[in-house]
């Protein structure tokens, strides 16, 4: 299954790193995906990456502060967050597909992990 981890409270213009390991599948082969759903808000897109990582999708708010990577043989997927702002508060939960792409929606994913927490004071 699917572990994120990494979440916590950081004040804006912090960073943090995220990270989502694997538990009895390897990941090398499934696109992967992080996702973050905020208070009363749906659950929305925010970085994606290929099975080899050689393609990353962003979403338009994250361009530039976030960066998706993975570590095949770690098993290990990281999203490295920058200049975190108070809107970027949310539960942060990874994804990942058996075809082995970048998703940009929710129904491109198979498995899910539990979510972690990210606050940022402001």
């Amino acid at each position: 299954q699917l572990q994120a981890s990494g979440g916590g409270l950081v004040q804006a213009g912090g960073s943090l790193r995220l990270s989502c390991a694997a538990s009895g599948r390897t990941l090398s082969s499934y696109g992967m995906g992080w996702f973050r759903q905020a208070p009363g808000k749906e659950r929305e897109f925010v970085a994606a990456i290929s099975w080899s990582g050689g393609i990353m999708n962003y979403a338009d708010s994250v361009k530039g502060r976030f960066t998706i990577s993975r570590d095949n043989a770690k098993n290990t997927v990281y999203l490295q967050m920058n200049s975190l702002k108070p809107e970027d508060t949310a539960v942060y939960y990874c994804a990942a597909n058996r075809v082995g792409v970048p998703g940009i929606i929710r129904y491109d994913y198979d498995y899910w992990g539990q979510g972690t927490l990210v606050t940022v004071s402001s």
